[in-house]
């Protein structure tokens, strides 16, 4: 288990609850996905410069790309001001979404008028 710096603890809002994770394709900066992280997650990310998250779904820990491949290499990590939400800038190793898409957000939804 990988423990957050205090530093870091400090400046989150609730360093006890998930915090969701923009990722950002660090040259086009492109929105690639949305995932979540908790302090463990954080601190693994921050230390191995490998992209780890918090599936909400499995309920465990999950380095992006273990399975498929297709990692993402940390450039940067930004927190908001608010301390509850983070900016991942990432070096995409294949694609991101797990449907064969580059992103996540390939879905457009028109806009009434």
């Amino acid at each position: 288990m990988s423990a957050l710096d205090p530093a870091i603890t400090a400046m989150l809002k609730d360093s006890t609850t998930l915090i969701p994770a923009v990722v950002q394709d660090s040259t086009s900066h492109e929105v690639l996905m949305l995932a979540y992280m908790n302090s463990e997650s954080l601190a693994l990310t921050l230390s191995t410069g490998k992209a780890t998250y918090w599936s909400r779904s499995r309920n465990e820990l999950w380095v992006k790309g273990a399975t498929s491949g297709h990692f993402q290499k940390v450039i940067s990590v930004s927190l908001d001001c608010d301390g509850d939400a983070l900016l991942i800038s990432v070096q995409q190793t294949g694609v991101a979404c797990h449907t064969g898409e580059q992103t996540c957000f390939h879905r457009p939804l028109r806009l009434g008028k």
